[in-house]
C-alpha cells in the first residue's frame, strides 16, 4: 500500500474512513469539516457516502477522500472493504455510552487490527 501516493506527485491523496455506531456523529464531523456548518436533523447514512476536499498547503496540494460509513449493524460486514487502501481510520463513538464503546471494541477494533496486521506484513 502506498500511504498517500507518489511523493514526487504534487497532488497527494489520502483516504480517510470514518467508523462507528449509528448516530454517534460521523456525518456531523465530516459536514463541519467540509462546509463549516452543522445540521440538527438526523438522517442515517445508508451504505456509505463519499466526499472529497482539496486542500492547498504551503508546498503541496492534498486531496482528502472522506468515506462516511453507515453505523447500522447490517452494514458492518462491509467495513473490511471500506478500510482497504485507506490512509487513516477515524473512529467515532459516544463517550457517554459504555455499550457504544463495547461495540467499538467488539466490532470495529478486530477489523482494524486485521487490516493493520495485513499492512505490516507487506
Amino acid at each position: 500500500m502506498s500511504a498517500g501516493g507518489d511523493f514526487g506527485n504534487p497532488l497527494r491523496k489520502f483516504k480517510l474512513v470514518f467508523l462507528g455506531e449509528q448516530s454517534v456523529g460521523k456525518t456531523s464531523l465530516i459536514t463541519r469539516f467540509m462546509y463549516d456548518s452543522f445540521d440538527n436533523t438526523y438522517q442515517a447514512t445508508i451504505g456509505i457516502d463519499f466526499l472529497s476536499k482539496t486542500m492547498y498547503l504551503e508546498d503541496r496540494t492534498v486531496r482528502l477522500q472522506l468515506w462516511d460509513t453507515a453505523g447500522q449493524e447490517r452494514f458492518r460486514s462491509l467495513i473490511p472493504s471500506y478500510i482497504r487502501d485507506s490512509t487513516v481510520a477515524v473512529v467515532v463513538y459516544d463517550i457517554t455510552s459504555e455499550s457504544c464503546f463495547l461495540c467499538f471494541s467488539n466490532s470495529f477494533l478486530p477489523c482494524l487490527v486485521t487490516f493493520l496486521h495485513f499492512i505490516c506484513q507487506n
